[in-house]
């Protein structure tokens, strides 16, 4: 919430379903606009009322009684929003208007180009460090990934004179990416199952015209990348065992990172295609891991998920040659247990350890824990 510039009149705020877009919003309303309450309309756009009714009358009408603060959920549930919504905002200049919509929202390639009019942010589930915030109550402040690298000493010392932060770790990638985790644990996987069907039934056939016969070959490919994961695509014996074209099956492989199932790693990040075939395929957080995988999660993979998700919401990611990861064109990092030696990255600059079930580091060995801390 901090991050958002609400002065701006046009924001969009995109993201996977059930990682908290609606509640920012109110919760926004509730702490910044209970002065101005008569001023402010909320309105999720997959209402029956739109169905016989259009936004811009709406808007019309909310204006003219006073209205200032317009905040649309789910505007890629509306036909025609991105039309509408660049004419409510060069006709109605005193409106300021919040939106949100799936991850898979094209802002600059919708009909009408919003991209010079909307600044659009994009919510990531819960980072470790949030959700220690949340579960604990004790603030703690992101960090930046020059600053952990220089002073994890420093860092782990402030941290464990507040929590123990490994006591929490491994609630977090069972069931804390998401915000419901706090809402029910006991039915947290049924919720994180249904999620994942809404995507994939309803978002991919919406907004990528994907036909709804070929879902449960996505279904299964998804599935077939959770045995696997870290995931390495053999695009032709994949196209034979799952009954679809090459083509197709890379456009699938797209469309399961563009909805936040998984985050797909290249050797060069720059100019990726969605006919490109990624050198390795994660599962988009661990949660998935444990709904997916169930009884069969990896440890090892498990560690390199967390650090995916961690890093990539802010930093560049490729599959390296030596080691595990390079980050930003710069760092070299590999993944592992306490006991992981710096055998594959001996002898390279800027190469770093980035070791779990430890709570201090050590020279380039660094908690993996404390990559949480990014956002």
């Amino acid at each position: 919430m901090s991050d958002i510039i609400w002065d701006a009149r046009l924001i969009g705020i995109k993201g996977a379903r059930g990682v908290g877009k609606t509640t920012l919003m109110l919760q926004y309303i509730k702490l910044n606009l209970k002065d101005e309450i008569d001023k402010t309309l909320y309105v999720s756009l997959d209402s029956f009322w739109f169905s016989d009714n259009k936004l811009i009358d709406l808007v019309d009408h909310f204006t003219k009684t006073g209205g200032k603060y317009l905040f649309l959920d789910e505007v890629h549930k509306y036909p025609n929003w991105s039309q509408e919504l660049k004419n409510i905002y060069d006709d109605f200049p005193e409106l300021k208007i919040v939106f949100t919509g799936s991850s898979l929202l094209e802002i600059l390639n919708a009909r009408a180009d919003l991209s010079r009019r909307a600044i659009v942010y994009n919510l990531q589930g819960l980072s470790f460090r949030e959700y220690l915030v949340l579960e604990t109550g004790v603030e703690f402040k992101p960090l930046t990934l020059p600053y952990i690298l220089q002073n994890h000493d420093s860092i782990s010392e402030a941290v464990l004179e507040k929590i123990r932060p490994l006591a929490y770790f491994q609630s977090y990638l069972k069931s804390g990416y998401y915000p419901y985790h706090f809402e029910g644990k006991e039915s947290y996987y049924l919720r994180l199952r249904e999620v994942v069907n809404l995507m994939l039934e309803i978002e991919l056939p919406l907004l990528r015209g994907v036909d709804i016969n070929y879902v449960p070959k996505i279904k299964q490919l998804l599935y077939i990348v959770s045995q696997s994961v870290p995931f390495i695509p053999n695009v032709s014996k994949l196209s034979i065992k799952i009954n679809i074209q090459r083509t197709t099956l890379l456009g699938y492989m797209h469309y399961l990172e563009e909805v936040k199932l998984t985050n797909n790693l290249f050797k060069q990040a720059n100019g990726i295609s969605k006919l490109q075939k990624p050198s390795k395929i994660y599962l988009e957080n661990t949660n998935l891991n444990y709904l997916l995988a169930q009884d069969k999660v990896d440890i090892g993979s498990l560690r390199e998920t967390f650090f995916v998700n961690q890093l990539v919401y802010n930093h560049q990611l490729e599959y390296a040659d030596k080691g595990d990861f390079v980050v930003d064109g710069i760092y070299t990092f590999e993944i592992g247990g306490k006991n992981k030696t710096n055998q594959q990255i001996k002898g390279m600059t800027n190469a770093f350890i980035a070791a779990d079930e430890i709570e201090y580091g050590f020279h380039n060995k660094i908690p993996l824990w404390m990559f949480g801390f990014l956002y």
